[in-house]
């Protein structure tokens, strides 16, 4: 029974659904078979690295002399600069003082033979070391003058050649010349100015490359003169052979050449700037086997790798990477707000348990997303019912007492009109519970109040209501006229001497619907009206209103939002201008907000 319980539990580890059962078969179903597939071509794949890589350390090589050779050349440059500098500079110095400065140059490095400086006519102006020069040189003829004066301004690199300028022993050297400009006292004229570089160090630089047991390096210059060659001697007496026509058709690279008999490798690169190819000869039989046969070989064995991983590649990450991307589109839904989209169950074993356990969560945040909309929605019917329940009471009390004053006095007829307003007021207040009301009862509303209140201030003020056509199928908060109202005459128009005027004017502007109170009472000071515009919110309610504009502006934030609300506009002595901003809706719309 326990191995029965064992196997049981295997089983359900080994789902053929699982990422990592997927994952391991097709592992060892490619494994087993490249396996099988390496081990009968390993062989030829080792003769095929072989070949490779004789190739490579053959270019190498090849990189390696010229980079040593360039790096010398760059330094020669160096030095023919500052020598060049040194005698543009000698109209300022003696004779002796230039000559030291040329020794100094030609102390700093052992391979340098001279430095000498000729007219552009073949005449000695300066060398060092000054050593006498030798009789029926030709020097105008010689390569080295003949190649700066057609090149001017150019440095010239001439092949290996043997020095015979100045009496002392012949030396095989290099020289580099160019035309360049000397004074001669206080007139400036043109020179060639040569240096001579021992060819020594050049030899030693390639002379000591093996490639194979048979192969070497030789340098030719661009013109196909050979620089150097190991087997010089044997050039020069013709018993030796290079085939330099397909060599100078490249700057750099290599190919087969048989013009001798056998196959030889021909590896080539430029040595910059002047333009001297170093060549590096290879015996194909010293590193390469059956080429062709290695080829076909290598041919048939990566289309096999190529189709074989291809296949299974394609199958698994089409298994495991569809029901993921899909995950993640549903995922990216969802993180730009869509709660409502449903993510689609499918795919291997755990990608589908997660989009089982995601499709779960989504429908958990719904539900308290939409618990909480239900809570603050009814917090924020609690807190509109709270800020209006404040302003009823005060005003009634207040009328009250006005009407009884009145009937005191026998006027029954302001009493009955009182009484009348009162009764509309308070129909409008109530609404049938409803927080909006059509702009028409709001304007309604507030006619009735300002009915009671000339009756009860016995006509120290005059009033106009107007408003656009437009604007009275417009919805608003109601009771928002009304304490604004009260404020201005409590605070503006009962200090006045005069008679007072309160103005109340509803336009619609861009889809904004605007409810303008002015009133030509006392106004207040700049720094009274700053305070009220910085904290409308947080200051007192007016002591004549008992809510004042703290509430209507909390009532509209609350309901539309911090972006509307007052604004104050006042003046002392010329009155006081506020306006209400809310946007402009009509009955569908909040109909459907109050159902919400």
């Amino acid at each position: 029974m326990n191995w029965l319980r064992h196997a049981s539990s295997f089983l359900k580890q080994f789902h053929l659904r699982k990422i990592q059962t997927i994952i391991t078969l097709s592992t060892i179903s490619i494994t087993v078979f490249i396996v099988v597939l390496v081990s009968y071509m390993l062989f030829d794949r080792f003769s095929k690295a072989s070949e490779q890589n004789t190739y490579l350390n053959l270019n190498q090589i090849i990189e390696q002399v010229n980079a040593n050779l360039e790096l010398y050349v760059n330094g020669m440059e160096d030095i023919f600069e500052v020598a060049e500098e040194k005698i543009n500079e000698g109209s300022t110095w003696s004779d002796a003082k230039l000559e030291e400065q040329l020794g100094t140059i030609l102390s700093t490095r052992e391979d340098l033979v001279s430095i000498a400086l000729f007219s552009t006519e073949g005449e000695l102006i300066r060398n060092v070391p000054a050593i006498p020069m030798r009789q029926n040189t030709k020097l105008t003829e010689q390569s080295w003058f003949e190649m700066a004066k057609k090149n001017p301004g150019k440095l010239q690199f001439t092949p290996p050649h043997i020095q015979n300028l100045f009496k002392w022993q012949y030396r095989w050297v290099v020289s580099m010349s160019k035309v360049i400009q000397y004074y001669n006292g206080n007139q400036l004229h043109e020179g060639v100015l040569v240096i001579d570089v021992n060819f020594r160090t050049i030899d030693e630089l390639s002379k000591s490359v093996m490639l194979g047991k048979q192969g070497y390096v030789y340098i030719i210059d661009a013109a196909g003169n050979i620089v150097y060659h190991p087997q010089q001697q044997l050039i020069y007496a013709g018993l030796k052979y290079e085939n330099l026509e397909p060599v100078l058709n490249y700057s750099f690279g290599s190919y087969l050449d048989d013009s001798e008999g056998e196959q030889r490798i021909i590896l080539i690169q430029t040595v910059e700037p002047i333009g001297w190819k170093i060549v590096g000869v290879a015996y194909v039989e010293e590193f390469l086997t059956t080429k062709q046969e290695l080829r076909d070989f290598i041919v048939w064995f990566l289309l096999c790798v190529i189709v074989i991983v291809l296949i299974v590649s394609i199958y698994v990450s089409a298994k495991i990477s569809q029901p993921i991307r899909r995950l993640e589109r549903s995922v990216k839904k969802v993180e730009k707000g869509n709660f409502r989209t449903a993510v689609h169950v499918g795919g291997v074993y755990e990608v589908e348990q997660l989009s089982k356990r995601f499709n779960l969560m989504l429908r958990r945040i719904r539900e308290l997303m939409d618990q909480i909309i239900e809570e603050q929605e009814a917090k924020r019917k609690s807190e509109l019912d709270v800020l209006q329940s404040q302003i009823n009471p005060h005003f009634l009390y207040n009328t009250l007492n006005s009407v009884t004053r009145l009937a005191e006095m026998g006027r029954n007829e302001e009493v009955v009109t009182t009484i009348t307003s009162l009764s509309r007021f308070f129909r409008i207040s109530l609404s049938k519970g409803s927080h909006i009301i059509s702009v028409e009862e709001e304007l309604e509303h507030v006619r009735n109040y300002l009915i009671i209140q000339t009756i009860r201030f016995k006509n120290k003020f005059r009033y106009e209501i107007k408003c656009e056509e437009a604007a009275l199928d417009c919805l608003t908060l109601k009771l928002i006229l009304q304490p604004l109202v009260e404020n201005a005459i409590h605070h503006g128009i009962e200090q006045l001497a005069e008679e007072g005027f309160i103005g109340i004017y509803v336009t619609l502007e861009n889809e904004q619907l605007r409810l303008q109170i002015k009133d030509n009472g006392v106004g207040m000071s700049p720094d009274r009206l700053a305070k009220v515009r910085a904290g409308v919110a947080r200051s007192e309610s007016g002591s004549g209103s008992g809510v004042g504009v703290r509430n209507v502006q909390e009532r509209i934030a609350l309901y539309y939002g911090s972006a509307y609300g007052l604004h104050f506009e006042s003046e002392l002595e010329e009155g006081t201008a506020v306006t209400i901003t809310i946007p402009a809706v009509k009955a569908e719309s909040v109909q459907r907000r109050e159902r919400a």
